[in-house]
C-alpha cells in the first residue's frame, strides 16, 4: 500500500521511468522528504521487493514511520544521505541495491515551515539545519563567523558577486545587535545589495549558501556520489535531481571519473597535459538530463531549475 505524497515531487514519472524498477527489487530513497517518490516506487513493487527510505530530517522520518511503517516491504532510517554506504550494507543485499534516489536541496515542506529557517519571505528563527538536532544554527554560525570566511561562503556556495559587502554589513550590523531571524537577515541583506536581479529577491543566493555551508551539502553530495559504484548491484541504476550549478559540476564531475576518464588532468610548468593512467570505467551515464515540462513548472515552479542524472552501474 502506497502514500499519499503531501507534497509535489519533482520529475516524478520521470525518475520511476529511469530507475527501471523490478517488483522484486531493492531500492532506497535517500531523501524521503515527504515521500511523493516512494509512494511511485513502491506502486510498482511487488510483495518481494523492498524500499529503504531514509532522510536526516527527523520530521521527514517521522512521517515515514507513519504513513509507511506498516508496510512490510519498507525499511525506515533517519540519517544523512552521506551515510547512504552505511544504510544499505545494513538493509541491502551484498549483492547490492538495484536502484537508489537522491533528490537533492531543499524539500518543501522545510520551505514552507516557517519555524524551520530556510524561508527568506516569511518571520522565522534563523535556523536553516535539515536536522535541528544536530550541529550549528545559522544564527550561531553567524553570531561568530569571521568576514573573510562570510564573504567567501556567499561567494562560492551562492555566486553572490556582491558577497563582501554583503559580509561586510552583516558584521556591521550583528555589532549593534544579535541576528536572530530569517527577515531580519534578508533586510540587512538586501539593503547591502545595489542592484537587483529581476524578480530575485536580493537575499536568495546568500540564503541558499549559507544554508548549503550550514548542511555541508555538497561534502555530503560527494560522499554520496563516491558510494554509488559500491552500493549498487550491475546493471543498478542512480536517479540523481540537481537545483543548482554547485551540485551540476559535482555530479558531472564524478560521471567523467566513474566512466573512466580524468576529470583534472594534471599539467606540467608549460600548461601542457601529463599522461595519467586511466581509470576503468565503473558506471555510465544513461541519457541526457532530464528537465520538467512546462506543464510541471507551470504546476510547481520550484521544479524550475531541476535535472534528473541517471547513472548505470556498469557489471
Amino acid at each position: 500500500m502506497s502514500a499519499a505524497p503531501l507534497h509535489r515531487p519533482v520529475l516524478r514519472d520521470a525518475v520511476v521511468e529511469a530507475l527501471a524498477i523490478r517488483p522484486q527489487g531493492v531500492y532506497m530513497d535517500a531523501t524521503y522528504g515527504r515521500g511523493g517518490h516512494a509512494a511511485a516506487i513502491l506502486e510498482r513493487l511487488g510483495d518481494d521487493g523492498c524500499l529503504i527510505v531514509s532522510d536526516r530530517d527527523p520530521d521527514a522520518a517521522a512521517a515515514a514511520r507513519q504513513t509507511l511503517g506498516h508496510d512490510p516491504r519498507v525499511r525506515i532510517v533517519q540519517e544523512d544521505f552521506a551515510m547512504l554506504e552505511a544504510v544499505a550494507q545494513q538493509f541491502g543485499p551484498a549483492t547490492g541495491l538495484d536502484g537508489i534516489l537522491l533528490d537533492l536541496g531543499v524539500s518543501s515542506p522545510q520551505l514552507d515551515e516557517v519555524g524551520r529557517g530556510f524561508s527568506l519571505r516569511h518571520e522565522g528563527p534563523l535556523d536553516m539545519r535539515m536536522d535541528p538536532s544536530r550541529g550549528e544554527s545559522a544564527a550561531e554560525w553567524i553570531a561568530r563567523v569571521e568576514q573573510k570566511e562570510l564573504a567567501d561562503v556567499l561567494y562560492h556556495y551562492g555566486d553572490e558577486r556582491y558577497s563582501r559587502r554583503i559580509a561586510r554589513a552583516i558584521v556591521a550590523a550583528r555589532a549593534q545587535a544579535p541576528i536572530t531571524t530569517t527577515t531580519g537577515l534578508a533586510r540587512i541583506i538586501a539593503a547591502a545589495v545595489p542592484r537587483r536581479d529581476g524578480d530575485q529577491h536580493p537575499a536568495t543566493r546568500s540564503f541558499q549558501a549559507i544554508r548549503i555551508h550550514i548542511n555541508g551539502e555538497l561534502e555530503a553530495l560527494d560522499k554520496a556520489l563516491d558510494a554509488l559504484p559500491r552500493v549498487l548491484a550491475p546493471g543498478g541504476r542512480a536517479t540523481l535531481i540537481s537545483f543548482h550549478s554547485l551540485e551540476e559540476r559535482r555530479i558531472k564531475r564524478f560521471i567523467r571519473v566513474v566512466s573512466g576518464r580524468a576529470p583534472d588532468a594534471p599539467r606540467d610548468r608549460h600548461g601542457r597535459p601529463l599522461p595519467v593512467a586511466e581509470e576503468p570505467a565503473r558506471m555510465k551515464r544513461v541519457g541526457s538530463p532530464v528537465r520538467p515540462d512546462a506543464h510541471e513548472v507551470a504546476s510547481n515552479p520550484r521544479a524550475r531549475s531541476a535535472r534528473l542524472w541517471v547513472l548505470e552501474r556498469l557489471p
